[in-house]
């Protein structure tokens, strides 16, 4: 019988994906409630994953590829376990190195082959699985195999927020709408007239709403937000760690497919994601995790979507449904 001390959990891709291997950290934690989690993560998602209250350690990519041949054959030896929930050939290696007993990834990357021990076989890319629940897949080597139901995935998320940012003064935070219009190419994204439409029907029924993004995708649209004193530019404005504490205090947030739309879900608000219907990019496999998280496609079947060629789709969004969503 397995009784592992120290696991590497390693999902060195972005903020999203990193939101979505939450409940297989707890699945994990549960099992194994004596063993220490270390979670393996680019820096710039370290914020999120600080927030994952099954996490005892966080260890950076950074910080290995900065460190000797020595130092991280030493770092990473002390594991009994890596789980590889996100392919990278780097860290295969040189957990292979560090001889780490357990070593698991998918089948599905040839690299695995001679890297690691147990190769779990099944396929995301034409699944009809939820993200978070394929990440159970690689569980199976650590005697976990039940797949959570999407009903279960959105229960008790061990999700903790940093404490509310006093940079921000709000009236009323349950009276704030985030509007996230940019995806940095990772989701098909909602026409930006319409989120400035939506802007202006928010504040007429007395919301205050803050655009946010990054400063260079705020440089992209900034000059085209309504000017209103309810409207607020933010973009550029916070780091992660503020972010994530604004976002948990707010009403709602709107965004596509997203790392700000699925901290939004683990932070238990409005999180309202606007979708296009082509598998695999979805809702059915990329939909927030969370009691109050909602994904909206266009209403009517997408017939572009289900032949699996690109749409616009996504701009059938009718505006009222995305206000009925925040006020649900």
């Amino acid at each position: 019988m397995l009784s592992p001390k120290q696991i590497l959990i390693s999902r060195t891709d972005a903020i999203g994906d990193v939101c979505l291997t939450l409940p297989a950290c707890q699945a994990i934690k549960n099992a194994y409630p004596t063993a220490q989690l270390t979670y393996l993560c680019k820096q710039y998602t370290e914020s999120v994953v600080a927030c994952f209250e099954p996490i005892d350690h966080i260890l950076t990519l950074e910080q290995l590829e900065q460190a000797s041949n020595k130092e991280r054959a030493a770092q990473l030896g002390k594991f009994d376990v890596v789980l590889h929930l996100f392919p990278n050939k780097r860290v295969a290696n040189w957990c292979k190195q560090a001889k780490i007993p357990l070593r698991v990834g998918t089948a599905h990357r040839f690299f695995h082959l001679y890297t690691c021990n147990h190769r779990p076989r099944f396929t995301r890319k034409r699944s009809d699985l939820h993200e978070a629940q394929l990440n159970f897949k690689l569980l199976a080597p650590l005697d976990i195999t039940a797949i959570p139901t999407l009903k279960d995935l959105h229960k008790n998320l061990a999700f903790n927020a940093p404490s509310p940012s006093k940079a921000v003064e709000v009236e009323d935070w349950r009276r704030a709408v985030l509007l996230h219009p940019k995806s940095n190419g990772s989701g098909v994204e909602y026409p930006l007239e319409q989120y400035f439409a939506l802007a202006l029907a928010l504040v007429d029924k007395g919301y205050q709403v803050f655009f946010t993004g990054t400063e260079k995708e705020g440089s992209q649209f900034r000059h085209q937000i309504p000017v209103h004193p309810a409207i607020i530019d933010a973009t550029g404005q916070w780091d992660l760690p503020s972010f994530i504490a604004i976002i948990a205090q707010s009403k709602a947030l709107v965004a596509c497919s997203t790392g700000p739309y699925h901290i939004a879900g683990l932070c238990g608000i409005h999180a309202i994601g606007l979708f296009a219907q082509r598998k695999p990019i979805d809702p059915g496999r990329w939909a927030a995790l969370g009691a109050r998280s909602i994904a909206l496609t266009a209403q009517k079947r997408c017939q572009a979507c289900a032949a699996g060629q690109f749409c616009n789709c996504i701009e059938e969004i009718a505006l009222q449904n995305i206000m009925d969503a925040i006020e649900k």
